[in-house]
């Protein structure tokens, strides 16, 4: 079992790279951040994780996180690097696949691309994506990416993006790209994982939902032809407890993050390392 710390939200009340640094000291194996550009003011979207549908407090703390991951990336050699979740379709796909790659090589290939499509319509809208349609741009511009990093002279014609034959440099060091995790809950997420994804990273979902999960992915996986070990399944913000890691374990999780607060420098390390004494 892989155990990664998730750093939510990202005001950097503590410097990424001292926080990066010491949790690879204590042996966590990831290092996770979020992504949302902005938070507009006026807005009529329910956040799904509240009763309420109200945003939390620190959502428009959150710093770009390929930048973050960067400067992490900079004083650490071996955790791995993720996104959880970067909003694909808020982004120019051969922009994304350019930061990508270039992280993904100046980190010897540490990065893992945790990808979503966002519920904040306001947001999506404003940054340029088609919401109602949102995995449908998604997952074209994942198509777009892999292109970018696997041929030589790559050019895409679809129904976002239109581009001739280009050259496209750095290359990522994983291949054929870094491992795409889809951190969805959508009706339609497992068919979506089994089509062109290689994982699964709900967020806050409970170990039964886990073992559901796990077994309708390999249900899937084996219906068309792949090997459900492929599939990764990442429970993501859970609690850092010893018994309710094992219990993800059980439920066929291949990795869990443990979230660390938002909290002066010297009171998120103490977290950090307490949570180490729980659960490493």
């Amino acid at each position: 079992m892989e155990i990664g710390i998730s750093n939510f939200p990202t005001a950097y009340t503590v410097d990424p790279a001292v926080l990066g640094k010491r949790a690879e000291e204590l042996g966590f194996s990831s290092y996770w951040v979020p992504e949302h550009a902005i938070i507009p003011v006026e807005n009529n979207s329910r956040y799904p994780g509240s009763a309420d549908g109200a945003i939390p407090e620190g959502y428009d703390q959150i710093a770009d996180p390929f930048i973050t991951l960067a400067r992490v990336a900079g004083v650490t050699k071996n955790i791995k690097l993720g996104t959880g979740i970067c909003l694909v379709p808020e982004h120019n796909p051969l922009l994304l696949a350019k930061q990508i790659a270039t992280l993904d090589v100046l980190s010897g290939g540490r990065y893992i691309f945790g990808i979503g499509a966002g519920w904040l319509r306001e947001e999506t809208e404003i940054m340029g994506g088609d919401f109602d349609h949102r995995w449908t741009q998604t997952r074209e511009a994942i198509k777009v990416m892999r292109t970018l990093w696997t041929e030589d002279e790559p050019e895409h014609h679809g129904r976002y993006y239109d581009f001739p034959a280009v050259r496209f440099n750095p290359k990522p060091v994983q291949k054929p790209g870094p491992p795409v995790l889809l951190g969805s809950i959508a009706p339609n997420v497992f068919k979506r994982i089994v089509s062109w994804g290689d994982g699964w990273m709900p967020t806050r979902a409970t170990p039964a939902e886990i073992e559901a999960g796990r077994k309708e992915l390999d249900r899937l996986a084996s219906e068309a032809g792949r090997d459900p070990e492929s599939i990764t399944v990442v429970a993501y913000s859970s609690q850092p407890d010893r018994e309710i890691i094992k219990a993800y374990e059980d439920a066929g999780a291949n990795w869990v993050t443990c979230r660390t607060p938002m909290a002066p420098e010297k009171e998120c390390m103490e977290f950090l390392e307490d949570i180490a004494r729980k659960v490493l």
